[in-house]
C-alpha cells in the first residue's frame, strides 16, 4: 500500500514565485512544474508534490472574488486526490483570500495552507524557502489516526501557523508579518512543530464537502473617525446596490451620538442593508450593550461583528449574500460562528 502524502501546490502569484533570470538578472516567475530544481530541500520530503499555476500570476492587490471562485473549484476538482493543499500567494490580500475560502469551502476536512513570503524565493536572504517548506509539511501533517492534523483554511508565516479568517497582515516589512490578535496559533514551527489541538477546528464526520463559488460583493467597509463628513457617511449608507456595510468603529463598539449618524443607519437597516459593527482595535471585541454610544448603534439596527477582522466580516457578508439569503438570516448569520472566525 503506498502511503505517500500528496500535497497540491497552488501558485497563484506574488513575491514567493519570483527568481531572478540567469540571462537578464531581473526577477521572473518561478516555474512550479520544477519547483524542485530551485527549491532542492523539498527532495528531502518524502511526499508527492503537484502544482497548478495561475497564467499569467495574480499580482496579491489584483485579487478579486473571481479568482477566489478559481481556488474553490481547483479544490473541489482535486480534493479526493490529495492531502493537503498548499496555495502560495500574496501577502497584501492574503488574509482576505484566507477568510473567503474558510466559508466557500464547508465541511473541509483537509488543510488548506496559505502561505508567502516578503522576499522572492530567489533571493539569498528569502523567507520563502522556509515558508513552503513548513507550509506543506504542515499541510501534510497527520494525527496518529491518520486524519489531517489541521483540518481547515490557514495562513503560516514567519514560523507560526494561523487560523486564516482570524489573520490580519500586521507588517510590511518583518517576516512574522501575519497576527491572529483574537485566536491563538494552531501551530509554532520551531525544531518541532507544535499543534495546539485544543483551538484547531474539529470537522463533523458526517458532513459532506460542499464548496461553494457564489459571492455578492455589494458590500463596503468604512472607518469612522472624528470629523467624518455627514454627506459621506450618507451617501453610502443611501447607496441603492448595497446590501452590507461592515463599519468599523470605536473601542468597544462605540460611534457618535449625532442624530445624522443614527438616522443614515436606521434608514440603511429598515431598507434592508446590513450593517456590522465591528472594532477598529486590534485585538478585542465589540460589546454594544457596554455603553450607551454602543447600544444605540444596536436600537438602530446594527449587529454585533464581535471579534471578526475586517477582512473576515467583509468576506463572510459576501458569501451569506452569496447564498441568496434574506437581510434577517444574514444577519442572524453574522453573529454565529461558521468557521472559527468568532469567541463565543
Amino acid at each position: 500500500m503506498n502511503l505517500q502524502r500528496r500535497i497540491l501546490l497552488i501558485y497563484t502569484g506574488g513575491t514567493i514565485g519570483m527568481i531572478k533570470s540567469p540571462e537578464t538578472g531581473t526577477l521572473e516567475p518561478l516555474d512550479f512544474d520544477n519547483v524542485r530544481q530551485h527549491v532542492p530541500e523539498l527532495r528531502e520530503l518524502d511526499y508527492e508534490i503537484r502544482s497548478i499555476q495561475f497564467r499569467p500570476p495574480i499580482d496579491s492587490s489584483d485579487m478579486r472574488p473571481v479568482h477566489w471562485a478559481r481556488l474553490v473549484n481547483i479544490i473541489a476538482e482535486w480534493y479526493n486526490h490529495f492531502d493537503g493543499f498548499v496555495i502560495l500567494h500574496g501577502t497584501d490580500t492574503m488574509a482576505y483570500t484566507a477568510s473567503a475560502l474558510s466559508f466557500m469551502l464547508e465541511g473541509l476536512q483537509k488543510p488548506v495552507v496559505l502561505t508567502g513570503s516578503q522576499l522572492p524565493i530567489g533571493v539569498l536572504r528569502t523567507d520563502g524557502k522556509e515558508n513552503l517548506i513548513s507550509a506543506i509539511e504542515l499541510a501534510a501533517a497527520q494525527d496518529e489516526q491518520g486524519h489531517a492534523m489541521v483540518p481547515e483554511v490557514c495562513v503560516y508565516f514567519g514560523s507560526t501557523l494561523l487560523r486564516g479568517n482570524r489573520s490580519t497582515k500586521a507588517s510590511a516589512e518583518r517576516f512574522d508579518a501575519f497576527c491572529s490578535y483574537n485566536c491563538p496559533p494552531l501551530a509554532t514551527v520551531g525544531i518541532n512543530i507544535n499543534f495546539n489541538r485544543k483551538v484547531i477546528l474539529t470537522p463533523e464526520a458526517d458532513k459532506p464537502f460542499a464548496p461553494h463559488t457564489e459571492l455578492d460583493n455589494s458590500v463596503i467597509a468604512i472607518t469612522l473617525f472624528p470629523g467624518i463628513r455627514p454627506q459621506v457617511i450618507e451617501h453610502v449608507f443611501e447607496m441603492p446596490d448595497l446590501r452590507g456595510i461592515v463599519l468599523r468603529t470605536y473601542g468597544s463598539g462605540n460611534a457618535p451620538q449625532q442624530p445624522w449618524l443614527l438616522n443614515a443607519i436606521t434608514g440603511a437597516t429598515e431598507s434592508g442593508k446590513v450593517v456590522v459593527n465591528i472594532t477598529q482595535c486590534d485585538a478585542g471585541a465589540v460589546e454594544m450593550g457596554l455603553y450607551e454610544t454602543g447600544n444605540q448603534l444596536l436600537k438602530a439596527g446594527v449587529v454585533s461583528g464581535g471579534d471578526m477582522t475586517v477582512e473576515c466580516a467583509v468576506t463572510k457578508l459576501m458569501y451569506l449574500f452569496g447564498q441568496g439569503l434574506e437581510a434577517d438570516d444574514v444577519r442572524r448569520l453574522m453573529t454565529t460562528p461558521l468557521a472559527g472566525e468568532l469567541t463565543t
